[in-house]
This record gives C-alpha cells, sequence and structure tokens, in this order.
C-alpha cells in the first residue's frame, strides 16, 4: 500500500483492512510488537502479540520485548508508561494521538503542586504522595520527587500500607473511588478520608479537614465505572436472584460495597476463569471486556451490570484503520504517532515506576 493510500482508508472494506493489518504484520515480522488493551475491540485484540492491563503490558514489554517498534493499542497515558519503561533503542507508537483518558486529564501538574503546596500548610506530617498507573507522566514523575510511588489497581492497598507506613498521610490520585475504596478495605474509616477538589478553593476542604485525615483523595474518577450504580445492583439481583455481582474498585464506594467481589481487571477475568459452569456474573467494567468473557466463556452466563453499554470512548479511538497507517508507515521507513517523554520528566517518573516494582 502506497503512503497515500495509508492516508486515506475510506474506500476499504473492514475485511481488505483488516487482511491488510495482516499482510503488513507478517511482513514486518519482529520489527515490531503490538500491544492491546483489554478494553481494545476484538479486532485490534486480533492483532495484539500480547494482551493485558496497562502496567503490565509496560512491564512486559520493557523486560521481554526486543522489537524496535512497539505499537500501544490503548490510550495516552500507557504509552507513556512503555517509553518511560523501555530503553532508547524501542520506539512505541500510539495509532490515535486523540486516544487520551478524561481521568488523567483530571490532574495537571500545576494542581498537584498547588493542591501539595496547601496539604503543607494543613499539617507537618509526613505525606506521601501515590498516583494511580492512570495518569500522565508528570503526575508520575511529581511522585517520584517526593518519595512517592505509583499503584495498579491490583496492588493498590499493598502499595497504600507501603506508603502510610513511610509517612503519616498519603496524597492519592488522580481517581478517588480507587483511594476510597482502598483505604476501607484497610479498616481506614471513611471519615479519615478527605476529598481534594482542584476546581475549589483551597481544595473545597478546611485545613482541619486535612490535617485530621490519612488519606486525601483527588476528585478524580473513570468516566466508565462511574457508570455502574448502587440501583444496578439491586435491578440485577431483583431479576436474577443467583448472580455474582463482580465489579471494578474504580466504581463508587455504594456500588462495591453492594457487590459481592470486587477487583482489577486481572482479578475479574481470573474469577470468571475459575467460576463453575453455570454460574452466572453482572460485571461492572468496560463493555469490550465483559463482551469478550462471554464469549470466552459460555458455559457460564455474563452480562453487564449497567442496562447501557459503557465504553471507554477514548480507548475506542483506536480502530483498524489507525492500526493499518501505523503499520504502513514503518513499512515505509517512517514513525508516526510516536510517543516520547522528555527525560527531565522520565527520570523521574521511572524512580515512581521502579519503587511500586521494589515494593510489589
Amino acid at each position: 500500500m502506497s503512503k497515500e493510500a495509508a492516508t486515506c482508508t475510506v474506500s476499504m472494506t473492514e475485511t481488505e483492512i483488516l487482511e491488510e493489518i495482516a499482510t503488513i504484520r507478517n511482513k514486518l515480522g519482529e520489527k515490531v510488537f503490538i500491544l492491546g488493551h483489554h478494553y481494545q475491540r476484538d479486532n485490534i485484540i486480533r492483532f495484539a502479540d500480547k494482551t493485558g492491563d496497562s502496567f503490565g503490558l509496560s512491564k512486559y514489554v520493557a523486560e521481554n520485548v526486543k522489537s524496535p517498534y512497539i505499537i500501544f493499542c490503548g490510550v495516552h497515558f500507557m504509552a507513556e508508561t512503555a517509553d518511560i519503561l523501555t530503553d532508547d533503542s524501542k520506539t512505541v507508537i500510539l495509532p490515535d494521538l486523540g486516544a487520551g483518558c478524561t481521568r488523567a486529564d483530571m490532574a495537571t501538574l500545576y494542581q498537584v503542586e498547588k493542591c501539595w503546596n496547601i496539604l503543607q500548610k494543613a499539617s507537618s506530617e509526613k505525606i506521601i504522595p501515590v498516583t494511580y498507573v492512570n495518569s500522565a507522566a508528570e503526575i508520575k514523575a511529581f511522585c517520584g520527587r517526593h518519595g512517592g510511588t505509583v499503584c495498579t489497581s491490583a496492588n493498590a492497598e499493598k502499595i497504600l500500607k507501603w506508603a502510610l507506613n513511610q509517612g503519616d498521610k498519603a496524597l492519592f490520585l488522580p481517581d478517588q473511588h480507587l483511594g476510597r475504596n482502598t483505604g476501607y478495605k484497610m479498616g481506614i474509616p471513611l471519615e479519615k478520608m478527605s476529598v481534594y477538589d482542584p476546581i475549589e478553593e483551597n481544595g473545597g476542604a478546611s485545613l482541619e479537614e486535612y490535617a485530621n485525615s490519612r488519606i486525601i483523595l483527588w476528585q478524580g474518577f473513570c468516566s466508565v465505572h462511574m457508570n455502574f450504580l448502587p440501583q444496578n445492583v439491586d435491578q440485577m439481583r431483583k431479576k436474577y436472584p443467583d448472580i455474582n455481582i463482580l465489579v471494578h474498585p474504580e466504581c463508587t464506594f455504594e456500588t462495591v460495597e453492594k457487590s459481592d467481589y470486587n477487583g482489577s481487571t486481572s482479578r475479574i477475568i481470573k474469577l470468571i476463569e475459575e467460576a463453575p459452569a453455570g454460574s452466572k456474573w453482572a460485571i461492572g467494567t468496560e463493555q469490550h471486556l465483559v463482551d469478550r468473557l462471554k464469549n470466552e466463556y459460555p458455559d457460564k452466563f455474563i452480562v453487564s451490570l449497567a442496562p447501557f453499554e459503557c465504553q471507554c470512548a477514548t480507548m475506542y479511538r483506536i480502530d483498524p484503520e489507525h492500526l493499518l497507517r501505523s503499520l504502513v508507515s514503518l513499512d515505509n521507513g517512517e514513525v508516526i504517532n510516536q510517543i516520547s517523554v522528555p527525560e527531565s520528566i522520565a527520570i523521574d517518573a521511572k524512580t515512581a515506576l521502579d519503587k511500586m516494582l521494589e515494593i510489589s
């Protein structure tokens, strides 16, 4: 395919696009390695050399992949993390630069530094910053500079325990729900967890409230997991009395408390994999993963917890057309949509990521 054709796939059918991807992917061979996040659509996952969650994929590619070009079918912060964890011999590509993350955008470096200054005024106690891996590289770098680290939904409890052993308080960003659900699971009462809202003056709380908190939660959230509501749980139980409710800890506290199980993407997959045939499950997470589990385990009854499809709109921007353009460009000796984190940010961000690996 010519460069001109690569920029316009409108005249091609989906079948033709998928066939062309397979052809060029085969031609490039070990020169390229494709990562596919669990939330991607099936016609992207089919081409992935490795599937997984955001950090698991980045860690895997840093430790195992020799290919000089890595195409990350995910969103921007994921590609950033892969770039931070790999050496200069690797080039990380995001098929569509518009594939961002609204939650990651809810915490800017300016806002976090302002919050940090307010918290320092509120208390002389030592605060350890912890950021969810679903955050921008500069936020990870902030945590690295201030003795903090990064967490995933799978190790959030272990990381928060470490943070509270290292200091008196933890600043958890940018997902308030993961922080609250994890803190409560650790035995920290809700009244010992305050919320900092960057839009409100002084974060929307008093200095006394911050001083009395063990965990300060950033006012951020996942736009997908916010859709799973407590009433959805009630409705599902009424419809299917013997159903198991399984949700991601990015859901609200009330939804998680009403569920039977909650856990990271990898835990959700494992629970379904190990569940007995004939069991019933309502899952509160991104629709593509729910549909994939439904197809992979037809011996189990699996539905989405929400009455409508909850898709990650930004993740969905990675489509076959964009993947094809990335591959064609590489075949033509060009790189488009490279993700390269400046060294001044990458050094501190890697410090935070390495700390997480050390703790885990």
